[in-house]
């Protein structure tokens, strides 16, 4: 009788005491209905070549110690399924590995990002403050830089606090003027100095 007509349960027999031959019969037997139920679920050949490849290395390496207690083609779909179930666990985890790493990516992409946008509107802005005429840029500086009440800045510079407003009015106007490309920004800067 040829090992091809063998029935699977005798072929198991064979593989199990290392018949290369009888393995190559149930590699051949089963291989397109494996990669036919494989390839329904993962729809990649490629991954579906390699889950049958390794199926079938793995039941080579561990001929000796396998406990089939059913029919092998029970064992070898049961153990394809299951296969399938561990390739889209590990995608599962790599896809979200690589969003995460994406996403991390993104955030210093946008950080460095709008690092350097904040370095050239600050450039800007204080070059823009030394373009204010010099009473408003000074009125400024006392109410942004230093914190100071317009209460303060009128008795420091014995103004009245309407002038005090007047001149922060007219520094603000200038600066909106000069740093109109960076109009989203301009809110920040500005709350920044304060």
């Amino acid at each position: 009788m040829k090992i091809i007509e063998l029935d699977d349960a005798e072929l198991l027999k064979r593989l199990q005491s290392g018949d290369r031959e009888a393995f190559n019969t149930l590699y051949y037997r089963y291989l397109s209905k494996l990669y036919s139920v494989v390839y329904k679920r993962v729809k990649s050949k490629e991954v579906a070549e390699e889950i049958i490849q390794e199926l079938f290395t793995t039941l080579w390496v561990k001929r000796a110690d396998l406990a089939i207690e059913h029919a092998f083609a029970s064992y070898i779909f049961t153990a394809v399924k299951y296969m399938v179930f561990k390739y889209f666990r590990s995608e599962q985890v790599r896809r979200t590995y690589i969003d995460s790493a994406k996403a991390q990516y993104a955030d210093l992409d946008n950080y460095t990002e709008e690092a350097i946008l904040f370095e050239d509107l600050n450039k800007r802005f204080e070059g823009a403050l030394k373009d204010l005429p010099a009473k408003s840029g000074h009125v400024f500086r006392l109410s942004r830089k230093e914190n100071k009440s317009n209460k303060e800045i009128a008795q420091e510079l014995n103004i009245t606090e309407k002038a005090v407003e007047y001149h922060i009015t007219k520094a603000l106007a200038i600066l909106r003027a000069n740093l109109k490309d960076f109009v989203p920004f301009i809110f920040l800067l500005t709350a920044f100095y304060r």
